[in-house]
């Protein structure tokens, strides 16, 4: 049988393991954006492209 250390000091292991996965996983959920965020600046589909602003003056 392992000493209370041992298991103390694994579960502990796979508790940061866990806990920096699921991390990622969160992260990496709204990573990349979605389509219609990415092409928003575009316009609706079928009609010409919003007007850019015009360049600050400095």
């Amino acid at each position: 049988m392992a000493s209370f250390t041992a298991v103390t000091k694994r579960k502990r292991a796979r508790r940061t393991k866990n806990a920096g996965h699921a991390r990622k996983m969160k992260m990496g959920k709204h990573s990349t954006l979605s389509a219609t965020e990415l092409f928003a600046a575009l316009g609706e589909p079928g009609k010409p492209a919003p007007k850019s602003a015009a360049p600050a003056k400095g």
